[in-house]
């Protein structure tokens, strides 16, 4: 063979590698979408989810890509790992469909309707159709169906051109040496592999096999163990796919890589064992295409018969490999306790409203731990608070998208009175638990940006901001305490305890200005301080919020603004109270006192506090204006969250 044969080759094998990817690039876009969303939907059952498999590689012609886009479901939970195996499974089935197009190049007769399923004769007359469509065609549907056709047209040209360029090799005793080299089971295992993991396509590297038999001289004992390593070499497109995903990403991957070794080396074990007692005449026999896809089919076949129902089995053993985590198994066990929102139970509506109501104590239960966490984090960053921090918020985003679709599927229903208050209480204080979460986000945030820079604040900023958390706190834990207990007497103590937080936010800010003046604090952590303050204070709105939702409930819904002149005009001595006994409770250094030391307000108290002394402060009466500006905050406060997100 001279340079030009060897150039004839290479041009080939150019042409049907480029076919090849297009052609599966090309499908996808023409699925616009339909084939990830069967994948992601039709997957409950094992068999199933072997058969959808087995099509949707068909179709895209790329097990590697089938895979791919599983790691993906299940790196964005959108599918389990026992939905991912039996899609895994079927797609190695799918990929032998391409062995079988290409095996059309070796059909051999004179009867002219054969003749024209010769790739040879018939890819001209694809390509030049598909060109057509491409350059006439005004619709894009068109235009990408004239490129599937292009592609399959070019792949097989370049099936054709290797064919013909490799035939001259026949006559070659060191090409022949080669092949017959490869019947040895751990080289022809390893050339399988290499060429595999290098082509990135199990189509191609079959395809190539296939190109080569055609000299004529490639026994199938040659063949076969290089099958067995594109076999294992197909598996590598998924693991560099989860580069980078999560642990339970990872472990969709090895599902495949798992699941090639045991059949490739139980086959590789039961062949060889048999052959060195029997010698199988397949042997010995000279490979031909049609042969080579047929071994790789019927391989593949059977290997998915066998293993499907020891599925679980596979997934046990990749677990085992990468272990779930403490956190992983954290995480689960907050998805399972979603579970409780069952469609079937929506027929009940009184007992889906109870289980809604379950579901957001736990919310906010979640939302409490996230703020307490991030609170931390503000003097004292460590990345794994972070992370918690960050998984707590994902959490609460999974109960609000969850509750809110169960509650508008029983929104149309007939409710009994309690549980109308009750609907309405919860889809009111399901989006301030979330705020909540996200504001706690910002702070975590926050706290890591001063921590990357080398960034702290000063001993008398952290003091007060101990005083400040120490009353978020405070009000975080009555208002998870008042919705969970349906408690009105704790209830009540929020609003006066978020009229102190405000002025405890203003204070604050003043005397930051007045460091800043002083050179006693850089700009850059005044402004951090504001921004975690600022959505401290916000924080403490969204509890107010929850408090007003639950007086409503109680007094048959009447509005924020109405709740907010009840409040001033029948209950102004005891507003007024609880004001001074929090301020004296959370008084920032440095402040004159104004009121002795009393005991915290709480449910049970309304009797002591009665007694105590009264104020000169006018809090109640600038409750009207208040509640005018606290919703042109909100409206900000919801525009800075959705810009942190997008960061």
């Amino acid at each position: 063979m001279d340079i030009y044969g060897i150039l004839a080759i290479i041009g080939g094998l150019v042409l049907f590698l480029y076919g090849i990817t297009t052609l599966g690039e090309g499908l996808k876009k023409v699925s616009g979408g339909k084939m990830e969303d069967i994948l992601q939907t039709l997957t409950s059952n094992k068999w199933k989810g072997a058969l959808l498999g087995m099509l949707v590689t068909a179709v895209i012609q790329s097990s590697g890509a089938t895979i791919v886009m599983v790691v993906g479901f299940v790196n964005s939970e959108i599918m389990s790992l026992n939905q991912a195996v039996g899609v895994i499974l079927g797609a190695n089935i799918g990929t032998t469909i391409t062995a079988w197009l290409l095996s059309l190049t070796g059909i051999q007769s004179d009867n002219i309707f054969l003749s024209l399923l010769k790739p040879a004769n018939f890819s001209p007359i694809i390509g030049l159709i598909g060109i057509f469509m491409m350059m006439f065609c005004k619709k894009q549907k068109q235009k990408d169906v004239g490129g599937i056709l292009t592609s399959f047209g070019v792949l097989l040209l370049g099936m054709t051109a290797m064919s013909e360029g490799a035939a001259p090799l026949a006559d070659n005793p060191e090409f022949v040496g080669l092949l017959t080299a490869f019947s040895n089971p751990i080289l022809g295992l390893l050339v399988g592999l290499v060429v595999t993991v290098i082509l990135q396509s199990s189509s191609a590297s079959i395809g190539i096999l296939q190109s080569l038999s055609l000299t004529g001289v490639l026994p199938m004992g040659s063949a076969i163990p290089v099958i067995m390593g594109e076999n294992i070499g197909s598996a590598i497109t998924g693991i560099i796919g989860a580069i980078g995903a999560t642990r339970n990403a990872i472990r969709a991957s090895l599902l495949q890589l798992f699941y090639c070794l045991i059949k490739t080396g139980v086959f590789m074990v039961v062949f060889y064992s048999l052959n060195a007692m029997i010698h199988f005449p397949i042997m010995q026999e000279t490979a031909n295409p049609v042969m080579i896809a047929v071994f790789h089919s019927v391989f593949n076949i059977i290997a998915v018969l066998l293993m499907l129902p020891a599925s679980e089995f596979l997934v046990r053993l990749v677990e085992k490999a990468l272990p779930v985590t403490d956190k992983e198994r954290a995480v689960s066990e907050r998805k399972r306790e979603l579970q409780m929102l069952d469609p079937r139970f929506i027929t009940s509506t009184s007992y889906a409203i109870e289980q809604c109501e379950k579901a957001t104590f736990r919310m906010a239960d979640y939302t409490k731990e996230a703020l307490s966490t991030a609170m931390g984090l503000v003097l004292n960053f460590n990345e794994e608070g972070a992370a918690k921090v960050d998984q707590l918020e994902r959490t609460v985003d999974d109960y609000e998208d969850q509750l809110n679709s169960y509650l508008s599927s029983i929104s149309g229903k007939t409710f009994t009175a309690k549980d109308s208050h009750m609907f309405t209480l919860l889809m009111h204080c399901i989006g301030d638990f979330e705020r909540i979460s996200d504001h706690a986000l910002n702070v975590m945030q926050k706290a890591r940006e001063m921590d990357e820079k080398g960034e702290h604040f000063s001993p008398r900023a952290q003091e007060e901001l101990q005083i400040f958390e120490a009353a978020l706190n405070d009000i975080m834990e009555r208002t998870v305490r008042a919705f969970c207990d349906d408690n009105m007497q704790i209830a009540a103590t929020v609003e006066p305890l978020e009229e102190v937080i405000d002025g405890l936010n203003m204070e604050i800010k003043r005397r930051h200005v007045k460091r800043l003046r002083k050179g006693k604090c850089t700009v850059e952590t005044g402004m951090a301080l504001e921004d975690i303050i600022t959505d401290y204070e916000r924080i403490a709105d969204h509890c107010n919020n929850v408090a007003v939702h639950l007086s409503q409930r109680t007094e048959d819904g009447f509005d924020t603004h109405e709740y907010l002149e009840h409040l001033e005009n029948n209950a102004r001595q005891d507003f007024r109270t609880h004001v001074s006994l929090f301020e004296a409770k959370y008084r920032l250094p440095g402040l004159e006192e104004t009121a002795p030391e009393p005991k915290t307000p709480d449910a049970g108290t309304s009797s002591e506090l009665k007694t105590a002394p009264d104020t000169e402060l006018t809090a109640a009466e600038k409750l009207k204006k208040k509640a005018k500006e606290k919703k042109e905050e909100k409206k900000t406060s919801k525009k800075d969250v959705k810009k942190t997100k997008k960061k």
